[in-house]
């Protein structure tokens, strides 16, 4: 199936974090804090995703504040931590949502994410994933895991569902601007 066709039917984009929308380096400092860098570029791309209508997820094995924060930052509503099976938690949101396969997207990078990768409509790998999760994605990004990668797939999905010049413009030519970046 053509790559356009499966994102016009997205209405969930869920996101793995480390190596995503980090560029999967984890930084641990002496008193047990827990550093990680975000692209900002990702972040207006959710802002623009939601503005589209489109729901959004974090799914991640580790847990941290930090990511919390983030998303809460992005109003992301449904931030899964420290989640063995990430299949079963799609499954859930599946029901949550009442969306079938079909209309879900992820984006991941690593042996962990492909069960997901076989159970949604389109799959997505960062540039810099683990080659046996290339290998099972539907589109590989051209942007690495923490460089604008989530951006890229939003943008891809919106254009494929025609909302990208409308989102772009509204944005450009409103006088007050999406923020939380």
């Amino acid at each position: 199936m053509e790559i356009d066709t499966r994102a016009r039917r997205i209405k969930l984009l869920a996101m793995d974090v480390d190596g995503v929308l980090t560029d999967g380096h984890i930084i641990l400092g002496n008193q047990g804090e827990e550093l990680k860098a975000f692209h900002v570029h990702d972040g207006l791309g959710i802002n623009l995703a939601h503005k589209a209508g489109l729901h959004t997820a974090i799914i991640t094995g580790r847990e941290s504040e930090i990511v919390r924060r983030r998303g809460t930052e992005l109003n992301i509503r449904d931030i899964h931590q420290k989640v063995a099976d990430k299949a079963r938690c799609i499954k859930q949101m599946l029901a949550k949502y009442a969306l079938t396969p079909d209309e879900v997207a992820f984006i991941g990078d690593d042996l962990n994410d492909v069960p997901l990768f076989l159970q949604v409509g389109l799959a997505a790998a960062v540039a810099n994933a683990a080659p046996e999760a290339k290998q099972f994605a539907h589109v590989v990004t051209r942007a690495r895991g923490g460089d604008g990668a989530v951006r890229e797939l939003i943008a891809l999905i919106l254009k494929a569902q025609g909302k990208w010049e409308q989102i772009v413009e509204e944005y450009v030519n409103s006088p007050q601007r999406l923020i939380g970046q």
